[in-house]
C-alpha cells in the first residue's frame, strides 16, 4: 500500500511546507472517515483516494489537486460535509470536492441517461476547473487496475465506457501515459483472449526486438554526434491495444507489423527549426517511405500535440517510425496540459488558459443537446478528430475533424450560412456537398436565401456543431408536421364520438390528462399523437363514459395474430401486446443494449444503441425497451473473419461453428492476391453470450486474423 510518505516525498521538491502539511491533514482527515470500509479486493478504503493522490502526484500537480484527490469520496461516501471540507482545507479545496460529488450523484432513470449526465457534469465542471477532470480521470485509472474484483457484467460497462469516453478525454488532454493505460486496460477486459495472445506474441519477440532497437538508436546517436545535433534517442515498445488496432485496420496478423517499436528523437533546443535539421539528417541517413511524413509543428494536432513523424527503410529493409520533438515540446507530448501548471503572483496554481479555452470551445455546443443519446453520440465524435487544415477565401486557417465536408464549413462560419448553403467550391472548383475537405482546400460556400437544410445531410457531415443545428432544424419541421398530423387524428376521433375537440382542449379535465402523460401543452399532446406515441383512442377515452369505454375494450383486444405479433422477447415498460420488430440494418440479439423507434402503423422497431442509423432519428420517437426472453428463441447476426487462405481453413471455422451448436444460414468467402481470405458467415445465435463464444472459438484457430460482428448498412 502507498504510505503518505511516499506520497510527502514525491511532491516535496516542487510544494512549500505549509503545503506539504496540508496534505498530511488531508491524509489524517480521509483515514478517519473512511475507517471501516472495504473495497471489493478486501483491501482498506483508504488505499483508492492513496493512490489517486499518488498518479496526481506523479503528474506533478498542486497541492489543492492533491488534496482534493485523497478528499474524493469524503462527502459522497462518508458523513463528512462540504462545509467541514471547506473549514479545515479552504474554499479552493471545497469546490473541487463539491464538483466531483455532483458527478457522482446522480441517480436517474436508465444507465444511458447516467452515463450522458455524468459526462454533462464532467464538462461543465472541467469549464469551471480542468483540476476536477484530472482527478475524476486519476479515479478512473485506479478503478481499471483494481476492475478484476468486479462482476464480469462490471467490467465490460466499466471497460467499454473507458475506451469509448475516457481514454478520448485524457487523448483530448495530451497525457499520452494515461490514454495508453486505460486503452490497454479496456482492451484486456473487453477481449481478453485476443489482450492474452497478443501480450505472448510481443514477450516472445521482445529480445529480438529490444537488439534491434539497441542497434537503431546506436547509429541515430552517431548521426546526432556527427552533424553536433544534442539531444537523446528513446525507443519505446507500441502500447497492445494500438498494436490491436494496427492488425484489424489493416487486415494483417502480427508477424507482418513491423514497426512495433517507435524511436523518438528529443532535442535539447526549444527551436522549431532544430527539428527540421533533425528530420534531414534522418532522411540523409536512411530512405524515407512516401506518404508517411506528417508535421505537426507546423500544423498540431487538436491537443496541441507538436512533433515530426517520418517512416524510413532502416537497418535490414525493415520500417522504422521516427518522431522529432524539443523538450517541451515532448513534455506536452506525454504529460498534456498537466504540463502546462504554472505558478502565479500570490502562489496560485492555474492551468495554460490557452489550451482550455480550446478545450471549452471544442465542448461548447454539447451543452444545448438535451437527448442523452445524442449527447454521448455527439460527445464521442467530437473527442476523436483528425484534423485537416483548410483556408477561407480571406487566407484565415480553419481545422476540421478527418472527413469534415463544405457542410460543416458553413455551419462553423455562421448557423444561416449553413442553413442556407446550396453549393460549395474548392480551390476555385465547385465541388459536392459531400466532398471531403483536404488540407489546404480554399473553400468557399455559396448561398440561396429560403434554403433549408437537408435530412440528408447527416449523413456526411461530422462535426457536432453542423449535426446539432441540422437536427435542430429537421426535429423543429417534424414536430410543426407532427402536431399537424395530430390534432388532424384527435379532431376526427371526437367527431367519431360526438364530442367536440375544441372545447374540450380548453376544459381541466385536459390540464388533468396532461400530467398522466407527462406533457405541458396541448402541442406536446398533439405531436405525441403525430408521432404515435400515445393513440388518438387512449386521449378520448379519458373524456368518454366508463360505460362506452368498456363496449369498446373487446373490439381492440381482438387483434389478427401473425407472425409479427408472437412474443419476440423484447418488452415496453406499462404496454402489452405491442407489434415489435427487428431493424434489419443491425440484426440485435438477446445481450445487446437496444432501442426502440416508433413507426406509424408499423408498431416499434427495435435497434441496436450502436446501429448507425440511430443517431439520425428523431429522438422524439425513440423508446426504452428492454430484452424479455423466455422462451429459447434464435436470432440472425452476421460475423466477419479475416485469414491466411491455407487448405481447410474453411472447414476449421466451419467445425468451430458448428460444434458450438450453431446453425450456418449463410457463408461467402472472398480471396485477395496477397493470400488472404475474408469469410462472410451468416449464424443464428440465441444471444450475445453464445455468439461470443463462437468469435472466441475461432480466433484460436491458427491462420485466423480477425474476427468481427458485422452489420448491413
Amino acid at each position: 500500500m502507498l504510505r503518505i510518505n511516499d506520497i510527502l516525498d514525491r511532491v516535496q521538491p516542487y510544494l512549500s511546507p505549509t503545503e506539504l502539511e496540508m496534505i498530511e491533514k488531508a491524509y489524517i482527515f480521509s483515514a478517519s472517515v473512511h475507517q471501516g470500509q472495504i473495497r471489493l479486493s478486501g483491501e482498506p478504503y483508504l488505499t483508492h483516494p492513496m493512490e489517486v493522490c499518488g498518479i496526481l502526484a506523479d503528474m506533478k500537480l498542486d497541492a489543492a489537486t492533491l488534496v482534493t484527490g485523497l478528499l474524493h469520496d469524503t462527502v459522497e461516501d462518508t458523513l463528512a460535509t462540504q462545509e467541514q471540507i471547506e473549514e479545515a482545507f479552504g474554499k479552493e479545496v471545497a469546490f473541487l470536492v463539491d464538483g466531483l460529488t455532483k458527478i457522482s450523484k446522480i441517480t436517474l432513470g436508465n444507465q444511458e441517461e447516467r452515463q450522458a449526465e455524468n459526462f454533462r457534469k464532467m464538462i461543465l465542471a472541467m469549464s469551471s476547473d480542468i483540476r476536477i477532470l484530472l482527478v475524476r480521470l486519476a479515479d478512473r485509472i485506479h478503478n481499471m487496475r483494481t476492475l478484476e474484483f468486479q462482476t464480469p457484467d462490471r467490467q465490460l460497462y466499466i471497460s467499454k465506457e473507458t475506451l469509448e469516453l475516457y481514454a478520448p478525454l485524457a487523448n483530448r488532454l495530451g497525457i499520452n501515459w494515461m490514454k495508453m493505460e486505460l486503452e490497454d486496460l479496456s482492451f484486456r477486459y473487453l477481449d481478453f483472449e485476443a489482450y492474452n495472445e497478443l501480450a505472448k506474441r510481443v514477450v516472445k519477440k521482445q529480445k529480438k526486438r529490444e537488439e534491434y532497437a539497441e542497434e537503431v538508436r546506436g547509429i541515430i546517436r552517431q548521426e546526432m554526434e556527427r552533424f553536433g545535433i544534442r539531444g537523446e534517442v528513446e525507443g519505446r515498445a507500441k502500447h497492445f491495444y494500438s498494436i490491436y488496432m494496427k492488425m484489424k485496420e489493416q487486415h494483417i496478423d502480427f508477424d507482418e507489423v513491423y514497426d512495433l517499436t517507435a524511436f523518438r528523437i528529443i532535442l535539447d533546443s526549444d527551436k522549431d527549426k532544430d527539428c527540421y535539421e533533425a528530420l534531414s539528417m534522418v532522411h540523409a541517413l536512411w530512405t524515407p517511405v512516401p506518404g508517411r511524413f506528417k508535421d505537426y509543428i507546423a500544423m498540431p494536432k487538436a491537443n496541441h500535440y507538436q512533433s515530426l513523424h517520418t517512416t524510413v527503410i532502416g537497418p535490414y529493409g525493415e520500417r522504422v517510425e521516427i518522431q522529432i520533438r524539443t523538450r517541451p515540446m515532448h513534455n506536452w507530448a506525454e504529460e498534456g496540459i498537466a504540463a502546462h501548471w504554472r505558478y502565479k503572483e500570490g502562489g496560485s496554481f492555474s492551468p495554460d488558459d490557452n489550451q482550455i479555452k480550446k478545450l471549452r470551445d471544442l465542448l461548447d455546443a454539447q451543452q444545448e443537446i438535451k437527448n442523452p443519446r445524442e449527447f454521448m453520440s455527439n460527445l464521442k465524435v467530437a473527442l476523436f478528430p483528425e484534423e485537416v487544415y483548410v483556408f477561407t477565401p480571406n487566407g484565415d486557417v480553419r481545422s476540421f475533424p478527418k472527413g469534415a465536408t463544405p457542410i460543416d464549413f458553413a455551419y462553423s462560419i455562421h448557423t444561416d450560412i449553413g442553413n442556407q448553403c446550396i453549393g460549395a467550391k474548392a480551390n476555385r472548383s465547385i465541388v459536392p456537398l459531400k466532398y471531403q475537405l483536404r488540407n489546404g482546400d480554399r473553400v468557399e460556400i455559396i448561398t440561396q436565401a429560403g434554403h433549408h437544410p437537408s435530412k440528408d445531410w447527416l449523413k456526411y457531415v461530422v462535426t457536432t456543431r453542423a449535426m446539432a443545428k441540422i437536427r435542430n432544424w429537421v426535429k423543429t419541421e417534424e414536430r410543426k408536421k407532427s402536431v399537424a398530423l395530430g390534432r388532424d387524428l384527435l379532431e376526427k376521433e371526437f367527431k367519431k364520438h360526438h364530442l367536440k375537440f375544441g372545447q374540450i382542449s380548453k376544459s381541466s379535465e385536459m390540464q388533468v390528462l396532461f400530467k398522466e402523460l407527462h406533457t405541458e401543452s396541448l402541442d406536446d399532446l398533439l405531436a405525441f399523437v403525430g408521432y404515435g406515441r400515445v393513440s388518438p383512442k387512449h386521449v378520448v377515452h379519458h373524456f368518454l363514459p366508463e360505460e362506452e369505454v368498456k363496449k369498446e375494450e373487446p373490439v381492440d383486444k381482438t387483434r389478427k395474430k401473425g407472425p409479427e405479433t408472437e412474443p419476440i422477447g423484447v418488452s415496453l415498460a406499462g404496454i402489452d401486446d405491442i407489434m415489435v420488430r427487428f431493424g434489419k440494418c443491425c440484426d440485435p440479439i438477446p445481450g445487446d443494449e437496444i432501442v426502440g423507434y416508433i413507426s406509424r402503423g408499423r408498431g416499434i422497431t427495435v435497434h441496436t444503441d450502436n446501429c448507425i442509423h440511430v443517431p439520425d432519428m428523431d429522438a422524439e420517437r425513440l423508446v426504452n425497451v428492454q430484452w424479455d426472453v423466455r422462451e429459447k428463441r434464435e436470432y440472425p447476426v452476421q460475423m466477419k473473419i479475416v485469414c491466411h487462405d491455407s487448405k481447410g481453413i474453411l472447414a476449421d471455422i466451419s467445425t468451430a461453428i458448428s460444434s458450438l451448436d450453431v446453425n450456418i444460414y449463410h457463408a461467402e468467402i472472398n480471396t485477395a492476391p496477397d493470400g488472404q481470405a475474408t469469410c462472410h458467415f451468416g449464424v443464428n445465435v440465441n444471444n450475445l453470450k453464445q455468439f461470443n463464444k463462437i468469435s472466441a472459438a475461432i480466433r484460436k484457430l491458427r491462420g485466423v486474423i480477425s474476427v468481427e460482428r458485422i452489420w448491413r448498412s
